[in-house]
């Protein structure tokens, strides 16, 4: 089953300044930890320890972790994985062909506007530009609703409620048949 991805503008904000990624680098992590105190960010994690300190040191091949920005300035983080190759299986075993992405705008004064609209459009694109991938995956809190409509309205489709730990989520996706990204 595929999904359809939002194409049209959001008519009810602006339309957010240039958006790019970049690789995550220990430069970053003041940033990282400043962010991770940041109480929506917090609230809307299931990890509460990313191990900045030690993962930014770090680049398997199974993960890719990206500083988005808006005009030149940090906004806000995504991380994209293989989760059939991730280490700590979280995903459980996973079929070839997925990716999962998680996304947070860190910059209280950059949420509202626009900015991770854009950002999941770039991390779709970098996930649907392997060929090999078919599926990608997020999996927000359930007590979450603005994380989940968000997803919903750029086009990812509600799969099942699942614990991960000790988190109820909601699992999404998005198939590349549904997306406007490039095929």
């Amino acid at each position: 089953m595929s999904s359809s991805r939002r194409t049209e503008p959001d008519e009810t904000r602006p339309a957010p300044g240039a958006v790019t990624l970049r690789s995550a680098t220990p430069a970053d992590l003041e940033l990282l930890r400043r962010w991770d105190r940041d109480p929506e960010v917090r609230e809307a994690l299931i990890d509460a320890d990313w191990g900045w300190e030690r993962e930014l040191q770090r680049h398997p091949p199974w993960r890719e972790w990206y500083i988005a920005e808006a005009d030149g300035r940090p906004v806000g983080f995504i991380q994209i994985i293989d989760p059939e190759n991730e280490e700590s299986r979280y995903w459980g075993c996973m079929d070839p062909g997925h990716r999962a992405i998680d996304i947070w705008i860190g910059e209280p004064q950059a949420r509202n506007k626009g900015y991770g609209a854009r950002m999941m459009d770039l991390a779709v694109e970098r996930c649907f530009a392997d060929p090999s991938v078919h599926t990608v995956l997020i999996d927000p809190l359930a007590s979450n609703g603005r994380a989940c409509r968000f997803y919903e309205r750029q086009g990812f489709e509600f799969v099942v409620e699942r614990t991960f730990g000790e988190h109820a989520c909601r699992v999404y996706r998005l198939t590349r048949g549904g997306s406007a990204a490039p095929n």
